[in-house]
C-alpha cells in the first residue's frame, strides 16, 4: 500500500491542530454553567446560527464521507451521483417534523429523542426498543469513523499498517474522549464549528487540486467512456430504483439521526432553527458533489495505484489521491495537509457527536429511566461521561478486530445499516407527531415488525439484487402493522 509521505514538519501541524481541540474543551467546561443533563448534554439554553449550522455540517458529512463516497463512486462510476439528491432529502424531512419537535422540546425540557417519544405515547417497552434501536444504529456509524480513522493514519506514516491502524484509533479516540468529557455539548459544539468551517474549505481545495492535477472533468469522461462505459452509461430501472431508494433511506434515517434530534433541541430559537435548516439545503453542494467528482475522476485516471486498486479496497482511493496530488509540489502538498487535517477534524466532529447521544441514551433512557430513577443530575452527568469512555473502548476494539479480517465490511455497507435501522423510528417520531389517533402499541409492534423485517432480508442481499434497501420493506411492513393495530384493533372503552 503506497503512504502519503508527510514529514516531521506535517504531521507536527496536524498534531498541534488535534491537541488544541482539547483546549476548546477546557474553554467549554469553564463555561458550564451548572453540571446537569441539559447543560452536558445541549449546552443549557442552546446554541444559535452559526454554530448550529457549522455543528449539523460538521455532523453530516464526515470524513467518512470524503473515504466512502469517493470509494462508492470509484466502484460504480457516476450512479453515485445520488448521494447529493439523498443528503437533500435529510433537509426535506426536517422541515416536516423539526419546528414541532423543537417547540416541544424547549416546552417539556428533552434530553434525548426517547424523551420526546415518552411523551407522546407513554409506553415504556417501544421507548426502551427505540433507545436500543438507535444506539445500535450510531453505534454502528461510531464504528465506521473510527475504522476511517484508522485507514486515515495508516496511510500517513511508513509504520507497519496494522500497527498505525490501531495507534490511529487509540490516539484520536482519546483526544476526543477528553475534550468531550471535559466540556460536553458545548465543547463538541465549539470543535465542530471549527471542524466544519475547515472541513468546508478542504473539500474546495480537494476539488480544485485534484482537477488541475487530473486534467478535468471533461477528460475522465471520455478515458472512463472508453475503459470502463458502465460507469458513465445512463442508469438502468435498477439503478433507478436504487437512487428512489437511497433517497428515502437516507431522508429518514439522516434525519432520525439522535445526535440530528438533539441539535434541533439545542437551537437556541425557531428562527435560529429556519435559518439553520434552509442553509443545509445548500451543502451537499459542497460535500457529496465534490466526493463523487474526485471519486470519478479516479476511476478513470491511469496512475498505476489507482488503476491497480479493487473495488475491495476501494476506500483507500482518497488517501491515494492525495499521495498522487501531494508529489507534484510543494504548494500541494501543504493543501493537502490542510486538506488531511479537515478530514481528521470531520471524522472527530462526527464521531464525538455520535458518542455524545449514545451516552446521553443509556444514561438517560436506561439507566435513570429503568434503574436508578431517583439518581442526581449531577450523578447522571458523571454517568454518562463513564459511559463515554466504556462504549468507545468497545468500539474501538471493534473496529480494530474488524480491521483484521480478511474480507472487511466497506464504509457505505456500514452506513447502509444504520439508516435502515433508523428509519424504523419514522412512524412514531414523524407520523406520531401528526397522527392523534396512533396507538402506543401499534408503534411497539410496528419497530419490532420493521426491524425483524430488514434482519432477515438482510441474509437475501436485498439492495444487490432488487436494487431496495432492507429498510425500505422493514418501513412498510411497520406501516401497515401500525395502520392495523390503530385502525382494525380494539376501541378502548
Amino acid at each position: 500500500m503506497s503512504k502519503i509521505p508527510l514529514g516531521p514538519a506535517e504531521l507536527g501541524f496536524i498534531a498541534l491542530y488535534l491537541f488544541s481541540l482539547i483546549g476548546i474543551g477546557y474553554w467549554g467546561m469553564r463555561a458550564r454553567k451548572e453540571n446537569s443533563l441539559k447543560d452536558f448534554y445541549l449546552a443549557g439554553s442552546g446554541v444559535g446560527f452559526m454554530v448550529l449550522v457549522l455543528t449539523l455540517y460538521a455532523t453530516q458529512y464526515s470524513g467518512n464521507t470524503l473515504f466512502a463516497f469517493t470509494g462508492k463512486t470509484f466502484r460504480i462510476g457516476y450512479a453515485w451521483l445520488m448521494s447529493v439528491h439523498f443528503m437533500t432529502s435529510i433537509i426535506v424531512v426536517y422541515l416536516v417534523f423539526a419546528p414541532k419537535l423543537h417547540r416541544l422540546a424547549k416546552r417539556e425540557t428533552f434530553i434525548t429523542p426517547a424523551d420526546y417519544l415518552e411523551y407522546r405515547f407513554s409506553h415504556r417497552p417501544y421507548t426502551v426498543l427505540s433507545s436500543i434501536t438507535m444506539v445500535l444504529a450510531i453505534s454502528n456509524y461510531l464504528l465506521a469513523q473510527l475504522t476511517a480513522m484508522g485507514l486515515l493514519l495508516q496511510g500517513m506514516t511508513d509504520i507497519n499498517p496494522r500497527t498505525a491502524f490501531v495507534a490511529g484509533v487509540i490516539l484520536l479516540t482519546v483526544i476526543m474522549l477528553v475534550y468531550e468529557t471535559l466540556g460536553g455539548f458545548r465543547a463538541v459544539a465549539w470543535t465542530d464549528m471549527i471542524q466544519g468551517g475547515i472541513l468546508m474549505i478542504g473539500f474546495v481545495i480537494l476539488l480544485f487540486v485534484v482537477l488541475d492535477h487530473f486534467g478535468g472533468l471533461g477528460k475522465s469522461y471520455e478515458l472512463l467512456r472508453s475503459a470502463e462505459p458502465e460507469k458513465v452509461a445512463v442508469p438502468d430501472a435498477r439503478t433507478n430504483l436504487r437512487w428512489f431508494s437511497y433517497i428515502i433511506v437516507v431522508g429518514l434515517g439522516g434525519a432520525l439521526y439522535p445526535q440530528a434530534i438533539q441539535r434541533i433541541y439545542a437551537a437556541r430559537s425557531q428562527r435560529v432553527l429556519r435559518n439553520s435548516v434552509a442553509t443545509m439545503a445548500f451543502l451537499p453542494l459542497t460535500a457529496s458533489l465534490i466526493a463523487v467528482l474526485v471519486g470519478v475522476t479516479a476511476a478513470a485516471s491511469t496512475e498505476p495505484s489507482l488503476a491497480s486498486l479493487t473495488n475491495a479496497d476501494s476506500d483507500r482511493v482518497f488517501s491515494e489521491v492525495c499521495r498522487i496530488v501531494m508529489e507534484k509540489s510543494v504548494l500541494h502538498k501543504w493543501l493537502i495537509v490542510v486538506l488531511l487535517a479537515a478530514v481528521l477534524a470531520a471524522l472527530m466532529s462526527t464521531a464525538d457527536s455520535v458518542l455524545l447521544s449514545v451516552s446521553s441514551m443509556l444514561t438517560k433512557d436506561i439507566y435513570h429511566r429503568q434503574i436508578n430513577p431517583n439518581a442526581s443530575d449531577s450523578r447522571l452527568t458523571t454517568i454518562g461521561k463513564m459511559t463515554s469512555w466504556v462504549v468507545v473502548a468497545i468500539m474501538a476494539g471493534l473496529a480494530i478486530y474488524l480491521n483484521s479480517l480478511e474480507n472487511k465490511p466497506t464504509l457505505v455497507k456500514l452506513m447502509d445499516m444504520k439508516f435502515d435501522m433508523l428509519m424504523q423510528l419514522a412512524p412514531g417520531i414523524i407520523l406520531g407527531a401528526y397522527w392523534r389517533g396512533m396507538k402506543s402499541d401499534a408503534t411497539f409492534w410496528g419497530l419490532v415488525c420493521g426491524l425483524v423485517t430488514i434482519f432477515a432480508l438482510y441474509r437475501f442481499d436485498t439492495l444487490d439484487n432488487w436494487g431496495v434497501h432492507a429498510g425500505i420493506f422493514g418501513l412498510a411492513v411497520n406501516l401497515l402493522v401500525v395502520w392495523a393495530i390503530s385502525v382494525l384493533g380494539p376501541r378502548k372503552a
